[in-house]
């Protein structure tokens, strides 16, 4: 059982990967070649090719295979992503994406009888505000197809997520499974593309390749792999929470990568919704010192 601040420092690393996803998919798809779909598909392969080799290093005698139902989500998730990106801003992709996550998890918490303490629910308001204060003022209706996806990555996230919480055995190793189970659901999304469009709609080049390896070697494999190993630590209603701080990091992410300016209103958002997801996690029942 890790410490409180231990707990929330691994726990920060993990959603600073999943920022990481944000922006390299955000970069590839609007600054390189690649398409979402080849995106997709390096992105899972790359992942799942260095857990395995991570497993054999260090883990090769730990339990833990991961599932097909596990797998699955991971793979809506990480198709709805890339898709969804290629029509939708990032800060609008990042409200939908996480909001459906945590929507998700917390309702989920809820129908299983989880209780939230009074300090939790200010830590929660607190976050929600943030949030509010960062993207709605200044967002538009997204378009139809591309919120759907995103949606309903962020629902497959949630799923993979609560799963994780209950799966048994190391987690790099649940993570491996995971991602290599993934690689024939790839090789059916790309003949399906192949066969409904054609050949023609893959594209890619050798710097949009580089950004999707890095997404899913490091913000993928390793941030995925991280996230399993605090998720049994975390309630549902804690691990929804956290994940609003994922936005605020994406946000930060371009404006020091595409030099988007840091505005006054983002500060002051950040702050609220990583101290509002701090009062969360140590007011937690489910953290012991």
């Amino acid at each position: 059982m890790h410490s409180p601040l231990r707990l929330f420092t691994l726990t920060l690393l993990a959603m600073i990967a999943f920022a990481g996803n944000s922006v390299l998919c955000r970069i590839a798809l609007e600054q390189t070649q690649i398409d979402a779909a080849s995106f997709t598909s390096v992105r899972l392969i790359s992942g799942a090719l260095i857990l395995w080799l991570l497993v054999k290093i260090r883990h090769a005698n730990s339990e833990g295979r991961g599932s097909w139902l596990s797998a699955f989500a991971l793979f809506i998730y990480a198709a709805g992503f890339s898709f969804a990106y290629v029509s939708l801003s990032a800060a609008t992709g990042a409200l939908l994406l996480f909001g459906s996550v945590q929507a998700s998890m917390i309702g989920y918490g809820i129908a299983k009888g989880e209780q939230i303490s009074l300090l939790q629910k200010v830590g929660l308001g607190l976050a929600l505000v943030g949030l509010a204060v960062l993207f709605l003022p200044g967002a538009s209706a997204p378009p139809m197809f591309g919120a759907l996806l995103m949606i309903s990555a962020g629902i497959a996230w949630a799923i993979y997520s609560l799963r994780g919480k209950n799966e048994l055995g190391d987690p790099t190793c649940i993570t491996a499974g995971n991602f290599i189970r993934t690689i024939p659901m790839t090789l059916i999304m790309g003949i399906v593309l192949a066969v409904t469009y054609s050949l023609e709609k893959f594209t890619a080049d050798r710097l949009g390749i580089i950004y999707a390896i890095a997404s899913g070697s490091l913000a993928s494999g390793l941030g995925y792999a991280l996230w399993y190993a605090v998720l049994p630590q975390l309630k549902a209603m804690t691990a929804a929470s956290v994940q609003l701080s994922v936005p605020v990091i994406t946000a930060m992410g371009g404006a020091f990568i595409l030099y988007e300016p840091i505005t006054l209103r983002v500060a002051l958002a950040s702050a609220a919704i990583l101290g509002g997801i701090a009062v969360v996690i140590r007011a937690s029942p489910s953290v012991e010192e």
